[in-house]
């Protein structure tokens, strides 16, 4: 908003989003708002002379400007769909404070890794915001997901699809929450006595586990034998359904 000035108190409101308003008037007026209400001014007087009546005066003719302008926005905000798969976007998400170190690894391994991985631009700051940025969704899904996978616990009493990566004499280990790894014991593999873990189990193999918890150590424990293995749903809740 604008304004010209007379001698003789006459003046002329004007409205202008280009500039011209501020290089030919005497006050330079900007209010920013919605269509419930102003959010921001910013004033500069060059005169003395505005009154209370020139003052709402310019603010009624700020809003009816204003509500054309926002009337054209709403026009084209109405018209658009979904992004275009090749427009850049940004996700962000935030993760604990305690977990920078592991989201950016030894020298910047694990987010070199992430990035390469992925595709997307990945920025993390001190108090674990993390920026996610590219063209494709999907690179920006990727990342999401690795970081995800590294920052989140998992929970007690939930079911993972994991794969065994080690068998041993006690048990087998099985990866089953992003890089985490669990034991599923030996009397937790079926429900009947085993020899040895590779009677029934090879690694590479992929099975359904529940996490039981975690011992003393905080290592974690999981069971096969509790979950179906064909269908991965809870065993014991079937049983009781039937």
């Amino acid at each position: 908003m604008g304004l010209i000035l007379e001698e003789d108190g006459e003046y002329a409101i004007l409205s202008d989003i280009l500039g011209d308003e501020d290089h030919l008037g005497d006050m330079d007026f900007k209010v920013a708002g919605t269509e419930n209400g102003i959010t921001s001014l910013q004033m500069d007087i060059k005169i003395a002379g505005i009154t209370p009546e020139i003052m709402k005066n310019a603010l009624a003719q700020a809003r009816d400007g204003r509500m054309h302008i926002l009337g054209e926005m709403s026009k084209a905000l109405t018209g658009a769909s979904e992004f275009s798969v090749h427009a850049p976007r940004i996700e962000t998400m935030q993760i604990p404070t305690d977990k920078i170190r592991e989201v950016i690894g030894s020298g910047g391994k694990v987010i070199r890794e992430i990035v390469e991985t992925s595709g997307a631009k990945v920025d993390i700051n001190d108090d674990g915001i993390i920026k996610i940025a590219s063209a494709d969704g999907e690179a920006i899904k990727r990342a999401y997901d690795m970081i995800h996978s590294i920052v989140a616990e998992p929970e007690e009493g939930k079911i993972y699809k994991g794969k065994v990566v080690k068998i041993v004499d006690f048990g087998a280990f099985v990866n089953f929450f992003g890089k985490r790894d669990g034991l599923v014991h030996v009397s937790q593999i079926e429900n009947r006595r085993l020899n040895h873990p590779s009677d029934v189990l090879k690694e590479g193999q992929e099975v359904w586990v529940k996490l039981l918890g975690f011992d003393d150590r905080g290592k974690v424990r999981l069971s096969m034998k509790i979950v179906d293995q064909e269908t991965g749903e809870d065993a014991k809740k079937e049983e009781d359904a039937e």
